[in-house]
């Protein structure tokens, strides 16, 4: 046992200041669980062993060592950042004594930041289209279901007059398409405006490369068709806004959210909230994905886990960082279970728990979530009474509008410069996995992350151009520069994949 005085403690540059003494306080032995996006800021390190007395000095010491994750974890007022949530065991620190919590031997922190048939005789289909009653074809379809005490024929009725509405046809929206069609939803709706393309193979069972091409509704609409002609198939062919939400939401019992973006997730949530709907949510990125059930009437919302979005493309999109195949299959049937479980009002739906799932190391967490009494849309003093533009609310602006357009340069003007030469030096801010895929002759690799630790090898009297796969991750490295005092330093709009379109259409796309 000791007495500790904590002053001006100094996080990786961000003060944070404590006049307190905490008095016989002992340390303790605690792990720290690293999340998926932030591993490559802690030398891909999934969990860390710490000795603190407090969650304050466990995270410290964590930054301490990686410095890298400070303004990730921190805001420039060495306050934690909003949209990431700290655990002790299963309890969010919010509703503790945030970071001054005392920890305990074997104490586990986690980190969680806001991290997509047969034929049928004409008095079959008239029966099917009774809500009241299940067809011969229909008992025998679900018999596996109806064999369920759960279920039974009162639930199987149940789940054909239901109707669900998933937002997003991608990753997620694919597994729940097909379940929940098979399952015998009375009437499933899909929103989506994409097209498929190659790059959805990989995890959109749904699609085949026949299908490259072809809007996704359509032929998710063909599939669950043929997987269970019974169900009615309802498809919205745009994109889910502030005018549209409550409109299209109002008439299905519950939505699932299946999209890839905060500004569609942040709406979801909110028109959920004014509708009174459940939301059952489902997200993925690289090897770990979350899911829970968001139910205002019953428990918290969205926005009570993560009160607002990171900054624009701190968090990296699939296209950027990658997912696993077999990721969105394993987070949407989950997404599934909860859906259908809800409509039939059995069992213990994650409401108030969010699952955490890390594929790469077989390991399922579960965290607990509590309302936020102060949240915006579903505490006791809401200040959102409607949708609101959710683009601004999440700073989401192009690229070119985040920097000056002084700093900017197009595909077409850098090959002028290349060939007019002297070629200005090309940094290619991408991840070594990219880079093996395709990139720019003489372009030097420097990935994000290493940026700040290798600013060194750059010269401010150079001229460079900095470029990743579309100029998202590009432009935060140009600011960044600019803030150093490199003044010739401009960003590739539309990155490689801009070059590989107008430039060197052999080059290989990803």
């Amino acid at each position: 046992m000791h007495t500790r005085a904590i002053h001006d403690s100094n996080f990786g540059g961000a003060n944070l200041k404590y006049n307190t003494v905490m008095d016989n306080v002992s340390m303790a032995g605690v792990k720290i669980v690293i999340p998926t996006p932030l591993r490559q800021y802690a030398d891909n390190k999934d969990a860390v062993e710490v000795q603190a007395a407090s969650v304050h000095e466990a995270l410290g010491d964590l930054i301490d060592r990686y410095g890298q994750l400070r303004r990730h974890l921190y805001s420039d007022d060495g306050r934690l950042r909003n949209f990431v949530n700290v655990y002790v065991n299963e309890e969010d620190i919010r509703y503790l004594q945030r970071d001054a919590t005392e920890l305990r031997e074997g104490d586990t922190i986690s980190i969680v930041p806001s991290i997509a048939g047969g034929s049928f005789s004409l008095m079959e289909r008239l029966a099917a289209k009774r809500k009241d009653v299940l067809t011969a074809g229909e008992i025998k379809r679900y018999s596996r279901h109806l064999i369920l005490p759960e279920v039974g024929m009162a639930g199987q009725l149940k789940l054909k007059q239901s109707s669900a509405l998933i937002v997003g046809a991608g990753g997620l929206g694919v597994p729940l398409t097909q379940y929940l069609g098979a399952a015998g939803i009375g009437r499933l709706g899909i929103v989506d405006f994409d097209v498929i393309d190659e790059t959805n193979l990989q995890r959109q069972v749904l699609y085949g490369t026949k299908d490259v091409g072809r809007k996704k509704l359509e032929v998710a609409k063909e599939r669950v068709q043929q997987i269970n002609p019974n169900v009615d198939v309802q498809t919205y062919e745009t994109r889910l806004t502030s005018d549209n939400a409550l409109g299209i939401l109002k008439d299905f019992d519950v939505i699932i959210d299946g999209t890839d973006n905060f500004p569609t997730r942040y709406l979801v949530n909110d028109a959920s909230v004014l509708l009174k709907k459940p939301n059952v949510y489902g997200s993925i990125f690289r090897f770990e994905g979350q899911a829970s059930v968001f139910d205002a009437q019953k428990g918290p919302c969205y926005r009570c886990l993560y009160a607002e979005p990171p900054p624009p493309g701190l968090v990296p999109s699939c296209a950027e960082g990658g997912v696993l195949g077999v990721l969105p299959g394993i987070i949407g049937s989950i997404q599934a279970i909860e859906a259908i479980k809800v409509l039939l009002g059995k069992g213990d739906t994650l409401v108030g728990r969010l699952l955490v799932f890390d594929a790469l190391r077989m390991k399922v967490r579960e965290l607990k979530l509590r309302k936020n009494p102060e949240c915006p849309i579903c505490g006791t003093n809401p200040t959102i009474k409607e949708l609101i533009d959710y683009e601004e609310f999440c700073g989401l602006k192009a690229p070119s509008e985040q920097i000056g357009e002084e700093f900017q340069l197009t595909v077409d003007e850098l090959k002028g410069r290349i060939e007019q030469g002297p070629p200005p030096v090309l940094l290619d801010v991408r991840e070594p996995m990219e880079w093996e895929i395709a990139h720019l002759d003489r372009a030097v690799l420097m990935p994000v992350a290493q940026v700040p630790s290798r600013v060194n090898e750059l010269n401010t009297a150079d001229e460079i151009v900095v470029y990743c796969k579309t100029g998202v991750r590009s432009g935060r490295v140009t600011n960044f520069l600019r803030e150093l005092g490199f003044r010739k330093v401009r960003n590739l709009v539309g990155g490689i994949d801009a070059w590989a379109d107008r430039i060197e259409p052999e080059m290989p796309r990803y």
